[in-house]
């Protein structure tokens, strides 16, 4: 296989993502929310919780995961681009990787119900059905699906049937199973309780929150933004994340004050779930857009250049960094590990996830000046070429 240059940028925003991802999962404990009481404690730590986890999920909340599907459509569109340059179909092989994915993220859901690596490889075959479409023909289709139409469906059947009821949430009542076993369940009892209910509840919870087709567009836009070559460096390609930029500010404000607004406005609890999850995904999806637009005119255009590629090691080796903060953040918080989530607050917790950072961030820089792939992307990429000469 010809070897290609990466695109620096695109690591970059990798790296800033899975930080973003290991810090919210630290503070939340790897989706086990339980905390030590915190009546005694100072009122400093009162505050920098408070100021941390607003911080964290103001910045982070719903735009980190978007930006690794942002970036799972292009990397998707860089590979299936250089095969068809050379006269071949990658969709097969493509989808194979799809089935390996769906396997590693298995390995990952073991240790952390907020896996999402086996939902990309479930909807990643919709890059699969598009990737021959026509540009405009994709966008139309990306954009449907970020408009939520589930939730519209079912906004629109509860104003014109009043008596309709809503299902109740199934991420509720497994997510409940799960955490009895995070709290009490040896290893083994997490591991298996894992495999089932806490894919489920992981998968339901990003069908009830729009979760699903929010990925698949942005998996769809991450594809239009390969074709069009928007991550590398040109004036036109400035002018253009400029442009998003300035779009983007004006459109966040707005939605995210509707959002807010709306509980003081309505009172249905039916109206007011669907036009908060459909604001909320809008919202979201502006502030994404923010910061990616962002952090490509700062690595481009400014003297951020510098600093911004230190953690472009960190971005190469995201599938490494997601799977490893798993694994230790089920053991540092979980029963079955050392069980600091009685202990540690969120400030703490958020120490923790720094730490983590740090360390994962050492041994990233040290691994990749020896080696060309992390080790799990460095077994992904042979898997997905067995076979191939």
């Amino acid at each position: 296989m010809e070897k290609k240059s990466r695109i620096d940028v695109a690591d970059v925003l990798r790296g800033i993502a899975v930080l973003g991802i290991v810090l919210l999962h630290s503070v939340e404990h790897f989706n086990f929310y339980s905390y030590p009481d915190t009546s005694t404690q100072s009122q400093f730590l009162n505050f920098t919780d408070k100021i941390i986890w607003d911080g964290l999920f103001f910045t982070f909340g719903g735009k980190a995961y978007a930006i690794f599907a942002l970036l799972f459509g292009f990397s998707f569109f860089i590979q299936d681009d250089n095969r068809y340059k050379k006269g071949e179909d990658f969709r097969p092989r493509f989808m194979w990787r799809m089935v390996l994915l769906f396997l590693i993220g298995n390995i990952n859901a073991m240790f952390f119900t907020g896996e999402v690596l086996v939902m990309y490889s479930l909807v990643g075959f919709v890059l699969v059905l598009v990737c021959r479409l026509p540009s405009r023909v994709i966008l139309v289709i990306a954009t449907v699906f970020m408009l939520q139409p589930v939730e519209w469906a079912k906004l629109i059947t509860v104003l014109f049937n009043p008596d309709y009821v809503p299902q109740d949430s199934l991420s509720s009542h497994f997510f409940e199973k799960a955490y009895e076993v995070q709290a009490n369940g040896t290893f083994w009892e997490t591991l298996k309780m894992n495999l089932w209910d806490g894919q489920l509840a992981s998968l339901t919870w990003a069908w009830e929150h729009g979760r699903i087709f929010q990925t698949a567009a942005l998996f769809m836009y991450g594809l239009l933004a390969g074709r069009k070559r928007l991550f590398l460096y040109s004036e036109n390609n400035m002018k253009k994340w400029l442009g998003t930029l300035g779009v983007a500010l004006i459109a966040y404000f707005p939605l995210a004050g509707l959002k807010n607004m709306f509980p003081d406005f309505i009172s249905d609890k039916s109206i007011l779930a669907s036009l908060n999850l459909i604001f909320s995904s809008y919202a979201n999806f502006a502030f994404m857009s923010i910061l990616v637009s962002g952090i490509v005119l700062a690595f481009y255009t400014s003297r951020f250049y510098g600093i911004l590629m230190k953690i472009a090691p960190y971005g190469r080796m995201s599938l490494t960094n997601y799977i490893t903060q798993s694994i230790v953040g089920s053991m540092l918080f979980y029963n079955w590990g050392f069980g600091l989530h009685q202990y540690l607050g969120i400030t703490y917790s958020f120490l923790v996830g720094i730490g983590l950072f740090i360390l994962q961030f050492v041994f990233c820089r040290w691994w990749l000046k020896r080696f060309t792939h992390g080790p799990l992307e460095y077994v992904w990429k042979k898997a997905t070429w067995i076979g191939k000469a």
